[in-house]
């Protein structure tokens, strides 16, 4: 059942549930972030896209159109952070910090310079635009750095949300941003701190048999699988996972410990990302068998959200599966 001391949307499981991208709360949290004067947004020309218009209408004196040129950018902002700035650079994920890596750990993480660092159309449902834009790397590639911070909202009132705590941690933020529109999970009551874990849905009787760590989007999927986990008889927690580093082992590991077994969602490969990060603190503190939903070390091609979901089985019927398989581990 949906923890009811969260403040969850109660029209989660609703056909007419209200749906908003997660860059549409990203734009909105910009929009509280940027009441501080200190705030700047780099955008690399795909304001649009990633929804930094506002802003940029809103306060031209803080925003800087950089061009297509995402290491500039990321440079650019290293020396607005350490002059004092807190800067937000924005671009397709795949670009930045795709493109720009090195500039990210050599300009900003080595130096802790205090910039936030938006990945957008993450993911594998950017769809048509194909694998050259399904950034399905980039949590792995930002939890490497050593300073950095990695966020992955659930949905848009959770984007906007950590956008604007963001601005107020010291040093490197990634945050983790898909296009799709999703359905709204969370309300402004809902618990959202960064470093945090939360759980979403708890088993109706003590005995539980597998905890579900979602990431992102995904999260939404995860629900449903754990809907149907309690038609099908097998009780189900989810864990909604928003900060991938630094990772909240104590709830990772209290939730291992009561299942005793666990599925990983994620859409990202399942090389580096939350599934690799749930099965360091399983090995790290209390080993127990895991499967992982995610990409399984392959590129992504081009198809529409839906045809990608299902081609990739990231669908709540593939956790289902994945949760009886590894119930049959333990």
């Amino acid at each position: 059942m949906l923890n009811p001391d969260l403040h969850l949307s109660p029209d989660i499981f609703s056909k007419t549930a209200p749906r908003a991208a997660l860059r549409d709360g990203y734009g909105e949290g910009l929009l509280e972030a940027g009441q501080n004067k200190q705030v700047v947004v780099l955008a690399a020309d795909v304001e649009e896209s990633t929804r930094v218009q506002a802003f940029a209408r809103l306060h031209p004196d803080q925003y800087i159109e950089v061009g297509v040129a995402e290491q500039n950018m990321a440079s650019i902002a290293a020396g607005l952070a350490v002059s004092g700035k807190i800067p937000y650079i924005n671009s397709y994920a795949v670009f930045s910090p795709g493109r720009n890596w090195e500039q990210i750990r050599t300009t900003i993480a080595y130096n802790n310079a205090n910039v936030k660092i938006a990945g957008h159309h993450a993911g594998i449902t950017t769809g048509a635009d194909g694998a050259t834009h399904q950034a399905l790397e980039d949590v792995a590639l930002m939890r490497a750095l050593p300073n950095m911070t990695v966020l992955t909202p659930c949905d848009s009132i959770e984007a906007r949300r950590l956008t604007t705590q963001a601005a107020l941690i010291p040093g490197p933020v990634y945050i983790r941003l898909q296009r799709e529109k999703t359905p709204l999970l969370t309300s402004v009551q809902t618990p959202c701190v960064i470093g945090k874990s939360d759980v979403f849905w708890l088993p109706k009787t003590k005995k539980i048999s597998v905890v579900l760590f979602a990431m992102g989007a995904l999260t939404y999927q995860a629900l449903l699988a754990a809907k149907e986990l309690e038609k099908l008889r097998i009780s189900a927690a989810v864990v909604r996972v928003n900060t991938i580093k630094p990772f909240d082992v104590k709830t990772a590991r209290e939730w291992l410990v009561k299942a005793g077994a666990a599925v990983t969602i994620e859409e990202h490969t399942v090389l580096g990302g939350l599934g690799s990060v749930v099965s360091e603190v399983a090995g790290q503190t209390h080993p127990v068998p895991i499967e992982m939903v995610g990409i399984k070390d392959v590129f992504g091609q081009s198809g529409s959200a839906h045809q990608l979901l299902q081609a990739y089985h990231l669908e709540p019927a593939d956790i289902v599966h994945a949760a009886q398989r590894v119930i049959k581990r333990v």
